[in-house]
This record gives C-alpha cells, sequence and structure tokens, in this order.
C-alpha cells in the first residue's frame, strides 16, 4: 500500500484542482491520498469525488507559531464544521488576506510592480498564500522563478518584504483537532525553514497529544530522517511521509515519499474515539 498523506490543491497554493490531483495520484500508482491544503478543507468534495478506487483522507495542514516562529501541523480525520475550529480557520484565513496586502505593499515599495489585483487573480478562490505573491512576481519579471521570491531579500521568513500573520500555538492545534474528531501530525520538522525545532519542542507536543511526525519528506536528508526515526520510535509517534506536491511549483512529485501501511493503521488507530 501507498499513502501519500501530505498534498496540496488549488484550494490554496498548489497548482492543480482537486480532482486533478486525484487523477495524478492514481496515474501514480497511489492507494491513499490525503489532501492537506493550508488552513481549508475546501477542495475535500471535489477530491473525494474524483477518488475513483484510491482512498481519499480528509486533511489539512493548519498554520501554527512556536516560540515566534512559524511551524506547521497536518490533521486528518477531523469535523471542519465542529465550532471552535471554524472560527480559527475563518481567523487565520481573513489574516492570511491582510497579510498577503501588506506584503505586496511593501514589495511596491521594493520596486516589484506587483499589485493586490494581480496576486488575488492568481489565487482565485484558494486560501491566499506566499506562493501567489512568488507568481505574480514572477509574471512581472522581477524574478525568473517563484521559487527565487523565497530568499531573504524578498518574501522569506524575516525578508525585506516579509510580513507575519496570525497562527495557532501548536498544542492548541492538536486539542483543536482532537476535539474535532481528529488526528495530527508535526510537517516536516527538519525541512527548509523548519530545521530550528528541536526535539525538546517535539516532545512537548507529543506529550500533549500529537499524534505523528512526518519523517519522510522530499527536503529532508537521509541522515535527518534517520534522527527522526528514532525520535519518533522514542516519542510513541507514527512516522508519516508525503510528497507536499504542489503541482508545477514542486515539478509534480505526487507519490515521491510515502506512509507505510503499518504507519497508516497505527496513525488511523489514534482517531480519538467518541466519548
Amino acid at each position: 500500500m501507498r499513502a501519500d498523506l501530505h498534498v496540496h490543491s488549488t484550494a490554496s497554493d498548489g497548482t492543480d484542482p482537486p480532482a486533478e490531483v486525484m487523477r495524478r495520484a492514481a496515474r501514480a500508482g497511489l492507494d491513499v491520498v490525503a489532501l492537506t491544503d493550508h488552513d481549508t478543507v475546501a477542495g475535500h468534495a471535489e477530491a473525494c469525488a474524483a477518488a475513483g478506487p484510491l482512498t481519499f483522507l480528509p486533511g489539512m495542514e493548519l498554520s501554527c507559531r512556536l516560540d515566534g516562529r512559524s511551524l506547521h501541523m497536518l490533521a486528518y480525520l477531523f469535523d471542519a464544521d465542529q465550532a471552535e475550529l471554524a472560527a480559527e480557520l475563518t481567523r487565520i484565513r481573513d489574516d492570511r488576506v491582510l497579510r498577503a496586502r501588506a506584503m505586496v505593499d511593501k514589495l511596491a515599495g521594493l520596486g516589484v510592480d506587483v499589485s493586490w489585483g494581480q496576486v488575488a487573480a492568481i489565487a482565485g478562490q484558494a486560501v491566499v498564500g506566499r506562493p501567489h505573491i512568488a507568481r505574480a512576481m514572477a509574471d512581472s519579471g522581477a524574478i525568473a522563478s517563484p521559487r527565487e521570491a523565497f530568499t531573504r531579500d524578498w518574501i522569506a521568513d524575516g525578508g525585506r518584504a516579509y510580513v507575519g500573520r496570525y497562527a495557532l500555538d501548536p498544542a492548541r492545534a492538536i486539542d483543536l483537532v482532537r476535539a474535532a474528531g481528529g488526528v495530527t501530525a508535526l510537517a516536516h520538522p527538519r525541512a527548509g525553514r523548519d530545521t530550528w525545532v528541536t526535539n525538546e519542542q517535539i516532545a512537548g507536543l507529543a506529550a500533549v497529544g500529537l499524534a505523528g511526525l512526518e519523517v519522510f519528506h522530499p527536503d529532508q536528508s537521509e541522515a535527518e530522517r534517520a534522527r527522526l526515526i528514532a525520535l519518533a520510535h522514542d516519542l510513541a509517534l507514527v512516522p508519516t511521509g508525503g510528497s507536499d506536491d504542489h503541482g508545477s511549483l514542486t515539478d509534480y512529485r505526487l507519490g515521491s515519499e510515502t506512509t507505510s501501511a503499518e504507519a497508516y493503521q497505527d496513525l488511523l488507530s489514534r482517531v480519538p474515539r467518541p466519548a
């Protein structure tokens, strides 16, 4: 069994509609796919309808902040209509718009010819994210490709045009998802800008209900994976895996990293039982 538990669509910052994501998943030989768009479940109905023989796992990538730094939490099998969780998601999405507008203003001050209208047109009905701004920057000719936007010169964390936004404390995110009947896994803890996360911090999250740790991710080295596998074992966390596919933005890597059948079943077994 091959399960990719970290995938994005045009419901947030991926480039393919949810139905196309599922069709690509079938072509990639996957058995289970979790659509984990940022702070939204807007793509779930379309993805589920297009799943065919695939098992569709409802998911989301939640925006969190720990010690003043951005952290992402993967959530699965929760009730998105649960009142507290729904209210927090609305607040996060609303603040994403305010933040994106502020970043566009900063870019304009740096001489980049982008407007909020351009960014909004690229995002469409999706949850607005930095990749939409990066695509607008590339379209304007300020950079050669969207990836070049994620530097300190532009919109990377701490960059000249970076603006912070509202995000959840990860312990609260775990609690909200559990209260909504779901489970969580810490996303890419040793990839890219998340390499600052310590074992002690992960242990603290495990103590308050974290279920899994994303060990298998394209941007995590073999050495880091080995260390994370050992940590997951020590903390009794499920070692999950996913491609973090964003369509053309990540060179269509759906299925490049997966979760084992044993780990998938272990994750499902940790879904809270109704009281």
